[in-house]
């Protein structure tokens, strides 16, 4: 699946809701008004009934553009008002659930198992780590990916999924859910929350009407007629929601499921999870009250509908597995007992198998520029099987005592702060020094324990500790955070410059963390692209290629000046942008830097493709690609939603 046209696909997709909403919208006024003149007498039946010459010739304008003015009102504040309530991302939607965020420290072997398989997903594909959220009392089995872009995303699974899913269909399930994630779903998924709930509201509406006419018998007719009808115009704009949810969300499913194949390498696993759901009694319905509005958002189906498959917001169930597995015989098998821990046992071990092939295998260092940009531009919104047992790999051979801090708020920040700890011993004192007067109490000591087992890690665990710490750090309170972001600029900054790893450093966490910490304008729902050609952003461009450019050149003396024009020269034919300037060094910070990314993040997807391959052009022209280069462009990816995979070579 090519993640850039599934990314424009789901614009369209949007473009394609609205048009549904903007047609339920005018039938829902035309159907009120007639309702509204017919019951309080503004038009009346001829003697051959109510004709269409007798609306026209009875029809009030007036009457009219009141009651559409009142519809128009309604609708569009409701959907306003469920918008700006959702405006949190993901973790709105999943409190709005009943969902209970898991504790990165349990010790609950279901909730322990569900923690992995997200974090080797997440790291695997390149994206932060969403926390995970359990819908304790849903038995049904069931997931969902919620949020705006994938750096507030969360996951959220019911106890069902995890008490009655092996690891191997767990990770079938999650792998869906990322690819939703990763696709620009679930930015639509929300929208399509928030503009539906408009067109509810007129059926509650009709509720409200009606109870307050109990008791007034005088004229109450009227009243009472006007009541039921708009419980039924409520009841209509609730199937026409069904519908259009169902016209948007359906065939997404289907590239869902095959995406988690592709990323798993396992049919059995996805296919496994929906045979279950067929099997299972409860199936995968939920019991919370909001489920019919998040319906499209699950894994299955989430309710049941009066006009069964036709208003069904996913494929049914035998269609998705015989795609997936065409050998089925079509039978599903009863569920009654939780997963057996001794085979879930059997499940680890040979990941574990995997996992040390994976170690097994040798990484080369230096290979041919053409062949990197592809793989890695091929793999963008991808992940695979070798990537997640490498991921698995890096996970496992973070040591204990790390891995243990990143379970817990003090002791992550503790952790990221020793990234960025000088091995330089005055600097480094310097650095301690601001921690002891300024961080948080006991952040210190944990730093200063930390420090040298962090310092002795190989680079290329440097991404993976951040994704991981991520979850954690984003359950800082507003307060923390600021003083968070404040410490970790003054220790950057400490030796009087900043490095492109700190840059990097700064630039993931921040534009993951900001989101739902910092300030609400550079909320992720703001994010809209609007830029359809690289000639519109091309002074941001000249600032990334130049700056990039003059960074990825290894050996900067007088003589590269030849090298590092024929770098820019084979990134502009990539960019196709003419009279692009290749800036002066000096005319090049890291400000500048830092407002060229965030506004080139507002390029419509397909116009992303060339950006990144002129930015890997840049890094890979001398046929090495570093770990630094590998963490610039993670945090260039990133900013863009463009989430890059381990690289595996």
């Amino acid at each position: 699946m090519d993640f850039f046209q599934s990314q424009d696909t789901a614009r369209q997709n949007t473009k394609r809701l609205v048009f549904f909403f903007a047609l339920a919208v005018v039938g829902l006024i035309v159907v009120t008004n007639l309702l509204v003149m017919l019951l309080f007498g503004f038009i009346e039946p001829g003697e051959q009934g109510l004709t269409l010459n007798a609306v026209v010739a009875q029809f009030d304008w007036r009457i009219f553009l009141t009651v559409s003015a009142l519809v128009l009102t309604v609708i569009l504040g409701g959907s306003a008002y469920k918008t700006m309530a959702l405006s949190g991302g993901g973790t709105a939607v999943a409190e709005s659930l009943g969902g209970r965020l898991i504790d990165q420290s349990t010790n609950d072997l279901h909730e322990r198992k569900v923690l992995n398989v997200v974090e080797e997903m997440a790291i695997a594909s390149g994206s932060p780590v969403p926390p995970v959220y359990l819908l304790e009392g849903e038995e049904g089995i069931n997931a969902f990916a919620a949020g705006y872009s994938p750096g507030d995303a969360v996951i959220g699974v019911t106890r069902g999924t995890i008490a009655f899913l092996s690891r191997e269909e767990l990770q079938g399930v999650i792998a869906h859910e990322f690819s939703h994630v990763l696709h620009g779903d679930m930015r639509l998924n929300i929208r399509l929350i928030g503009v539906l709930h408009g067109i509810l509201l007129l059926g509650l509406i009709g509720y409200f009407v009606l109870r307050s006419s109990r008791g007034n018998s005088k004229n109450a007719g009227p009243i009472i007629g006007l009541g039921i009808g708009l419980i039924v115009i409520g009841f209509a704009g609730t199937i026409f929601g069904n519908l259009i949810k169902a016209s948007v969300s359906r065939q997404r499913e289907f590239l869902a499921d095959a995406s988690a194949v592709q990323y798993t390498r396992n049919k059995n696993g996805i296919a496994g999870a929906l045979k279950k759901i067929g099997g299972y009694a409860a199936g995968s319905e939920l019991e919370s009250p909001e489920a019919p509005t998040m319906s499209h958002a699950f894994f299955s189906n989430a309710i049941s509908s009066m006009l069964g498959s036709l208003s069904a917001t996913h494929p049914p169930l035998e269609v998705r597995i015989k795609r997936i597995d065409s050998t089925w015989d079509g039978i599903f098998e009863p569920v009654t007992h939780e997963v057996n821990e001794q085979v879930e046992n059997n499940n680890r071990s040979a990941s574990k198998k995997e996992q040390q092939q994976a170690r097994a295998e040798k990484m080369v260092g230096t290979i041919t520029s053409a062949v990197i940009i592809n793989e890695i531009l091929n793999s963008i919104g991808q992940t695979d099987a070798t990537q997640l047992n490498y991921a698995a790999t890096l996970i496992n051979d973070i040591p204990d005592t790390i891995r243990q801090a990143l379970r817990e708020p003090y002791a992550a920040r503790a952790v990221i702060y020793c990234l960025v700890i000088d091995n330089n011993p005055d600097i480094q004192q310097k650095q301690f020094q601001h921690l002891k007067e300024f961080a948080d109490s006991g952040i210190y000591d944990l730093s200063r324990q930390l420090f040298k087992s962090i310092s002795q890690l190989d680079i290329k665990f440097r991404l993976p500790l951040i994704d991981i710490a991520l979850p954690i750090l984003r359950q800082l309170s507003k307060k923390q955070y600021q003083l968070f972001k404040k410490n970790l600029h003054s220790l950057i900054t400490a030796d009087g410059k900043v490095d492109i790893f700190e840059w990097s450093l700064q630039k993931i966490l921040l534009s993951n963390l900001e989101k739902e910490l910092g300030d609400k304008k550079n909320h992720a729902s703001k994010k809209i692209a609007r830029y359809g050609s690289l000639h519109g952003v091309k002074k941001h461009v000249e600032v990334l290629i130049s700056m990039l450019v003059y960074t990825c050149q290894k050996n900067k003396t007088p003589q590269d000046t030849k090298q590092i024009e024929a770098t820019f020269s084979k990134a502009q034919q990539e960019l196709k942008i003419k009279n692009l300037t290749l800036l002066p060094q000096e005319q090049i910070n890291f400000d500048n830097l830092e407002l060229a990314i965030d506004t080139l993040a507002l390029l419509k997807p397909l116009q992303k493709p060339r950006l990144l391959k002129a930015c890997l052009i840049c890094m890979t022209q001398d046929q090495i690609y570093s770990p630094q280069e590998k963490e610039l462009m993670r945090a260039i990816a990133n900013t863009l939603d463009c989430p890059i995979p381990l690289f595996v070579e």
